[in-house]
């Protein structure tokens, strides 16, 4: 928690760390900005500050047409807080107000709407038709800058119900017409993404190692679904993939932060291409939770880093993130597959069921051809389609029959802890698993998995001993932080050398390198009885972060 005076002092030195963090509206001259913004500091008597740039709006402030505060990331509050406002506003951002409206947003969070309202007016000083409404203008400003769709068209795709609706908006958040907020850009910045993709800006804060981030998803990638290709001049890798969406599909690519560019440049370059422009809200917000986007680096390097385990990982690779996902139910689908078998398995058999179960697109984009199957259509699978042990089938066939009728909710708005609850319930689904999907379908930013084999090797790798309970001990000292702890215990496991040696900034996996011939322990947390296995180290190959591999 923060005071006015803090508030202010970050407005006077210009500090992009609490851009998103709070708002400065100025009295004297009708505008609000982020704290960073370039322009001279305004008095501190002349200053208000909010919480959301709804806040702001709703008290009669119009946006910086220079620091554009729009744009910013979001408050990193929403990430890690779990009370009722932190999935409030995470479902907000998914576009929830705009296709259920107020009482559908409710009704998912078991509150009344007047409830819901009371409660999110109180801290942000807006309620969700507000806080909807000021996405809504963010959305409108993107697809008037970025494309040439007609002004009528702009307005449905944005989520206005009507265009006067639409064109009030617009005059009162940028104090500009459509057309005149169009006119802002050049032509020639229009069109410049492929043809009908949008291209946009993903802004984030503090340091970002995108290698890290790329890394892991391309360790999962699954065929048709997901890739990473290099290309460019500057050999600029670029994760791309199929989206899922309320109103049709769509293709994202984000491109990882070229070699030299300095990791705090703050945005990715992103390009959007969707069948419905309904859908770029959403699209946009679970490409930024894929990337961890709004996270504050600061803070979690700053606690990490002071721990002399953990410090001199940090000072090595400032800014690795803790990835979340774009559909909590394929990720959940692919933590069982990953259950006892190792990434590229795992990979292999997601890549099967893809083929069998999932939607083809109607015109494949270069590696990608497919949607990941929806969990309704893998709990009438054919058992002969699942390559896998009978309790594993059971516990997948078992989940996606939970997630398909909603006894299991892994969406933004649901309760982290009853969720945990409910999935632990299902047969085969353990503490690994749930931890897992807490970490990255949940975004909870304080998930430790001691019982993880890449955990375990990563503190080895650091001079400690590896078993679940020493690894326990040593991780509560990172809380609230051990989402991102854990990733930094991958990072160590993957690298080369012997135990307890210093370890090298090295891209980012969840695997740990060995030798061919070989052999390498396996555990088994989550199975029935705690068991042993030795393979040889050719069949393991890279070894995953999950239950038994």
């Amino acid at each position: 928690m923060i005071d006015d005076e803090t508030r202010y002092r970050a407005v006077d030195s210009r500090d992009a760390r609490f851009d998103g963090v709070f708002f400065t509206a100025v009295r004297t001259t009708g505008i609000y900005c982020r704290p960073s913004c370039p322009a001279v500091t305004p008095k501190r008597v002349n200053c208000a500050f909010y919480p959301t740039a709804a806040a702001a709006q709703g008290a009669g402030f119009r946006a910086c047409r220079r620091c554009r505060p729009d744009s910013v990331p979001g408050s990193p509050e929403w990430n890690h807080r779990a009370d009722l406002v932190g999935r409030a506003m995470r479902l907000i951002g998914d576009g929830v107000v705009d296709r259920e409206g107020v009482a559908g947003l409710a009704d998912r969070l078991g509150y009344s709407a007047r409830q819901l309202q009371r409660q999110l007016t109180a801290e942000l000083g807006a309620g969700p038709i507000a806080l909807a409404r000021a996405q809504r203008a963010q959305a409108a400003r993107l697809l008037l800058q970025t494309t040439g769709l007609p002004v009528t068209e702009v307005a449905f795709a944005a989520g206005f119900a009507s265009v006067r609706q639409f064109n009030d908006t617009v005059r009162e958040v940028y104090d500009r017409t459509p057309s005149g907020l169009r006119a802002e850009v050049a032509a020639g910045r229009r069109g410049a993404a492929p043809a009908g993709a949008l291209s946009l800006r993903l802004a984030y804060r503090g340091a970002l190692d995108s290698d890290h981030l790329i890394d892991f998803l391309a360790l999962r990638a699954v065929p048709g679904v997901e890739e990473v290709v290099t290309g460019g001049r500057r050999g600029i890798r670029t994760y791309r993939r199929t989206l899922a969406l309320p109103y049709g599909h769509g293709i994202a690519e984000v491109d990882g932060l070229a070699a030299g560019v300095r990791p705090d440049r703050g945005w990715l370059d992103c390009r959007l291409k969707l069948t419905d422009l309904r859908d770029l809200t959403t699209a946009v917000h679970r490409m930024r939770a894929l990337f961890d986007l709004d996270a504050d680096p600061d803070a979690v390097d700053a606690q990490l880093g002071a721990d002399p385990l953990l410090g001199e990982l940090v000072r090595a690779r400032p800014g690795i993130r803790s990835p979340g996902h774009v559909d909590p139910h394929e990720l959940a689908v692919r933590a069982v597959l990953g259950q006892q078998i190792t990434v590229a398995a795992a990979r292999t058999l997601a890549a099967r069921l893809t083929e069998r179960y999932g939607v083809a697109l109607p015109e494949p984009s270069g590696g990608l051809r497919l949607l990941f199957p929806t969990a309704a259509a893998l709990a009438q699978a054919d058992p002969a389609d699942l390559a896998m042990p009978e309790a594993r089938r059971r516990a997948l066939r078992g989940l996606c029959a939970a997630l398909a009728d909603g006894t299991v909710r892994l969406d933004g708005g649901a309760d982290r802890e009853a969720a945990a609850a409910q999935l632990l319930a299902l047969p085969g689904i353990g503490p690994w698993t749930v931890g897992y999907l807490r970490m990255r379908a949940l975004a909870d930013p304080d998930v430790f998995l001691p019982g993880d084999a890449g955990v375990r090797h990563g503190l080895q790798r650091l001079g400690l001993a590896g078993d679940p309970k020493s690894a326990a001990a040593a991780g509560a000292a990172w809380a609230p932080w051990r989402s991102y702890a854990v990733h930094r215990l991958w990072v160590a496991a993957s690298s080369a050398g012997p135990a307890g040696a210093a370890v090298p900034a090295v891209p980012a996996s969840a695997a740990f390198a060995v030798s061919p011939g070989a052999t390498v322990a396996l555990v088994f947390p989550e199975s029935a009885e705690s068991a042993e296995s030795v393979v040889p180290a050719s069949a393991a190959g890279s070894c995953s972060e999950s239950d038994n591999a």
